[in-house]
């Protein structure tokens, strides 16, 4: 089995995605892929990328059951490879899905559930 791949997003993207029948990102439009992470990477995109935001969650994926492409792929920023997935992901590839709110500090840890 493919390692597990992660995805932040906010509450209310991922409640649309119940209601279109599949999640999207802006990223889908602008780069052509949807940006996802390992556990391992998680922390630093988070506070990266999402410093002091509230109402995330994250997406849990199984890469086996996804049904456009995954590539992993180079960075430009860091030398680390992330998965990307190219297309919307299939509502049934989301195993679980994981309240991601800020720490008191306002920096972000991994889940203990996710550890």
């Amino acid at each position: 089995m493919e390692r597990t791949i992660f995805h932040i997003t906010t509450r209310v993207d991922w409640e649309k995605s119940l209601l279109d029948g599949a999640y999207t990102a802006p990223s889908l439009d602008s780069q052509g892929f949807i940006h996802c992470s390992y556990a391992h990477q998680l922390e630093r995109v988070a506070n990266k990328y999402y410093a002091a935001q509230t109402g995330l969650v994250i997406l849990v994926i199984n890469p086996e059951i996804l049904t456009y492409p995954l590539k992993v792929e180079k960075a430009l920023d860091v030398e680390d490879d992330y998965p990307h997935i190219y297309g919307p992901v299939n509502l049934d590839a989301v195993v679980k899905v994981v309240a991601f709110p800020p720490s008191a500090d306002l920096s972000f840890k991994i889940p203990a559930e996710l550890l």
